[in-house]
């Protein structure tokens, strides 16, 4: 993965960034190595002293790459892969999207020839290399289709999936990243009602969260089960947790993920 300027990120925003600085991050890439586009050159400014190769052409970007993220807006799409179609090659260049909601059939329209082309969705825990990513593929080898996994995984969590799947898994995945962060904020308001300094509970929230997921990952148990550890006959937290439960937290969640999954149909409909 490592050869010179072997990655382009076409439409560094901010998942195409947290993307870049998770690669360099995971030394999978140097950032010498790594073409950075955007319209406006000023927005990647505090990239310069990263070495990150920083341009506004995508076609030059394309030129030297293997790896093709495609991070632009949905509207953005056809211009794009317009302006780039003359310089891709199918035995070269794998394109990888992580447009939000746009099927590969629809990349496929705007191409002049049959390309290897991945569909992913990763979060913006991609920089700190904590994203959970779930990814699909087509016209590409099991060993095209594993190495881009791979890198995804050393940016976290990687889960190849069938595309019928891939709008749940934007939802659950990566507008969780929002979900869980409005929980936390949440519990910081709580326990600053409860008395604590709004630093100090956001701080006691984030490590209770971080903490309540690391149960799960780290011993593989069911969410039920950590929590019967917790809770005690007519303790406080079964208190809480009923609380929560009588005032709708499960339904909730679970409406707000559906109300997304509808929103992103519509949208990409």
């Amino acid at each position: 993965m490592a050869k010179k300027h072997d990655i382009a990120i076409i439409g560094a925003g901010n998942l195409g960034i947290a993307i870049a600085k998770g690669i360099a991050g995971a030394k999978l890439a140097k950032p010498k190595n790594m073409y950075l586009t955007r319209r406006h050159l000023e927005k990647l400014d505090h990239l310069k002293s990263q070495k990150f190769r920083l341009t506004s052409d995508n076609k030059e970007a394309v030129q030297h790459a293997e790896y093709i993220f495609l991070c632009v807006q949905p509207k953005q799409l056809p211009a794009v892969l317009e302006e780039i179609n003359t310089v891709l090659d199918s035995e070269k260049h794998v394109l990888i999207s992580t447009i939000t909601g746009v099927e590969i059939s629809t990349i496929e329209q705007h191409l002049e020839a049959e390309m290897p082309i991945i569909r992913a969705m990763p979060n913006t825990a991609t920089a700190i290399q904590e994203s959970m990513t779930c990814m699909c593929g087509k016209n590409v080898s099991n060993g095209q289709l594993q190495e881009v996994k791979t890198l995804f995984e050393a940016l976290g969590e990687a889960l190849i999936i069938d595309e019928n799947l891939m709008k749940a898994a934007t939802v659950l995945a990566a507008s969780g990243i929002a979900f869980f962060l409005r929980y936390i904020r949440a519990a910081t308001q709580g326990g600053i009602q409860l008395g604590f300094h709004a630093e100090e509970a956001q701080k006691i929230a984030m490590q209770t969260a971080r903490g309540a997921a690391s149960l799960l990952v780290e011993g593989h148990n069911h969410p039920e089960t950590e929590i019967d550890k917790v809770t005690t006959p007519q303790g406080c937290t079964i208190a809480g947790l009923n609380e929560m439960e009588h005032q709708g937290l499960s339904s909730a969640v679970i409406k707000g993920l559906l109300a997304s999954y509808e929103k992103i149909n519509t949208i990409t409909q």
